[in-house]
């Protein structure tokens, strides 16, 4: 063993008080397993805009008391200088239901209470929307959410909000980054161990004030119930927890929405931390995920599958159609659904439930997501913004157009199943977004008609926006730089996907980079949206209209594609877009030569 593993090892036994994970330091000393104590000790977990999230082992790269100890006092201290009277404002700390959640949301809170600030700690598992929520409502200064939404069980995760109840974003990270770096050392005044005593003074259970005010002010969007102009249709709804937290508030918001109860998932509707009926706890996995929900649908005559995320903050949607298949709705369409029924009912999401001149409203999607809804802002004349990938962007983005530009936002997605309707709060919300979409198909299935036809009707209106977006494994984040940067080919991009005996309409008209800051696409050919040399990101724009970008995961070991193809004629989209995905595959990721993993059930 050399002499650097050895200090690693005896920095890492010296600060770590918990006996499982210092047994598991000690095994692999005693193995002299050098090379996993180096994966283990040799590199810190980083702090970024989406917080930490990684796997649940012994180690400084991973998951653990030591670890989120360590978040603590530098998010803490960053948070004392950062914010005005933050300690009496004070912080909201919640978790979901995976393994160790509640144990790091009681180390989070002993820590931020040891240095005198208010402490709102959840008495019981929570949606992440509802500590989104919480921080404005309740003026505290910072939020914590312990969770790692959909990973994989082994994972967990430590989410921030910053006072505004959006999630940090840059120069946030690269500062709390900093003060964790300098507050390595636990202190030595917190005690981890001892149990949680509310007082209602340093320590208060917010659950039931929060669990009230969240779903008064969702109730604002119904537009069902109680004498209203929409009628709904009497049918079953299918709701699927998929083991997580979801369950609880996803049947208080039906009774506010004062929709009938829907019918659970028996199997997946209590929250479990192993997962035990699922490869992954993801519902964007598509069928695969929803077996049982469709199972449990076709068993109770049921045409419509809500699902949420293990900790509630995504929706996912299937319905039956009227040949007996089902249907699962991908992010895009679910978001252009929802962003219609903004649209139409958006006196709801207006003050004093007036209607405004049309380019007084806001609605946003990311640079993943569809071009369809920006298709919309053009023919109905509302103002469509568009940023970077992830909730950070939007949310952040959807406060400052209300607070600095004085409009209105309706609605934003990322076509990753996030939706936020409304203000309530300013992050993906897959509470309200189920009660929400419940409402808006009952209206559809009493009009005769369903979430597919009326999906059809806007294809009609707006054109044919038809996308396939997937991933490959690729557990290596030099691979990643490496693959990106043979796409870049040292600034010589490509001109144009396909062979020379194609047709041009694969000819590449534009080029944006927003790891690189190059984009073709301005005069300048400087890109406008945020650029990050620490995130691949390179979207392709074609002769034919259609889009291709590829990406990096931030909080997965993937490598993302998008690919849309935009028409008027359904099934010339169609073959265009299998086209085009075959020659993104082929010609820029190269999966084979590359060695890339596809998810299992390719």
């Amino acid at each position: 063993m050399t002499e650097k593993v050895n200090n690693l090892i005896n920095q890492w036994l010296k600060w770590d008080k918990n006996e499982i994970t210092r047994k598991e330091i000690e095994q692999l000393k005693d193995s002299n397993n050098e090379k996993e104590l180096l994966v283990r000790l040799e590199e810190r977990i980083q702090f970024g805009t989406a917080g930490l999230r990684g796997a649940m082992k012994a180690g400084f790269s991973c998951m653990n008391d030591l670890t989120v100890t360590q978040a603590s006092q530098g998010l803490c201290e960053y948070v004392s200088e950062t914010i005005e009277q933050s300690k009496s404002k004070g912080i909201v700390v919640g978790y979901d239901g995976r393994h160790n959640s509640y144990i790091f949301a009681r180390i989070t809170a002993a820590t931020f209470q040891s240095k005198g600030f208010k402490v709102y700690l959840f008495s019981h598992i929570v949606p992440t929307p509802y500590v989104s929520f919480a921080v404005p409502t309740l003026k505290a200064a910072i939020g914590v959410m312990i969770t790692a939404s959909h990973n994989p069980k082994n994972d967990n995760g430590y989410k921030v909000y910053w006072e505004t109840g959006c999630q940090i974003n840059t120069p946030h990270d690269k500062g709390i980054s900093k003060k964790i770096d300098e507050n390595l050392e636990p202190w030595s005044n917190v005690n981890i161990t001892e149990e949680i005593k509310y007082d209602n003074e340093s320590m208060i259970d917010p659950l039931s004030t929060i669990t009230e005010l969240y779903n008064k002010n969702i109730k604002e969007y119904s537009v069902g119930g109680g004498g209203s102009k929409v009628e709904l249709a009497d049918e079953p709804i299918v709701y699927t927890a998929m083991h997580g937290v979801g369950g609880v508030y996803a049947k208080k918001a039906f009774e506010t929405f004062q929709l009938k109860p829907f019918i659970p998932v028996a199997q997946q509707i209590e929250p479990d931390a192993e997962f035990p009926t699922v490869t992954y706890p993801n519902p964007e996995e598509g069928k695969g995920a929803l077996k049982l929900s469709i199972e449990t649908a076709e068993a109770n005559k049921s045409r419509l599958i809500l699902a949420n995320d293990p900790d509630a903050d995504r929706l996912a949607v299937a319905e039956k159609l009227v040949d007996g298949t089902w249907k699962v709705f991908n992010g895009n369409e679910i978001g252009v659904l929802l962003a219609d029924w903004a649209w139409t009912n958006r006196s709801t999401l207006t003050k004093g439930n007036t209607t405004l001149e049309n380019n007084k409203y806001l609605m946003i999607n990311t640079a993943v997501s569809s071009a369809m809804l920006k298709t919309m802002s053009e023919k109905e004349g509302f103002v469509h913004q568009e940023c970077l990938t992830g909730f950070k962007w939007i949310g952040n983005a959807a406060y400052n157009a209300i607070n600095n530009q004085g409009i209105t936002f309706l609605f934003g997605y990322e076509e990753a199943i996030g939706f936020q309707y409304g203000d309530v709060s300013f992050d993906k919300d897959g509470v309200r977004a189920a009660a929400i979409f419940a409402e808006f198909a009952l209206s559809l299935y009493k009009k005769g008609s369903s979430v597919q036809d009326h999906l059809e009707s806007m294809y009609k209106r707006y054109g044919y926006h038809i996308s396939k977006n997937r991933y490959f494994f690729c557990y290596e984040p030099s691979k990643m730089v490496s693959i990106f940067n043979k796409i870049r080919n040292d600034g010589k991009y490509l001109t144009k996907l396909g062979g020379d005996d194609d047709d041009d309409q694969f000819t590449i008209t534009r080029i944006r980079d927003l790891t690189t800051g190059y984009d073709n696409g301005y005069s300048d050919c400087k890109a406008r949206l945020p650029v990050s040399s620490s995130t691949q990101m390179i979207t392709f724009y074609f002769k034919n209209g259609g889009i291709a970008t590829l990406r990096g995961s931030g909080t997965e070991p993937k490598l993302k594609y998008y690919v849309e193809m935009i028409g008027e004629v359904k099934s010339n989209v169609e073959s265009t877009l299998t086209k085009a995905v075959e020659l993104v595959i082929n010609q820029l990721l190269n999966p084979i030569q590359n060695q890339l993993e596809p998810p299992k059930d390719d």
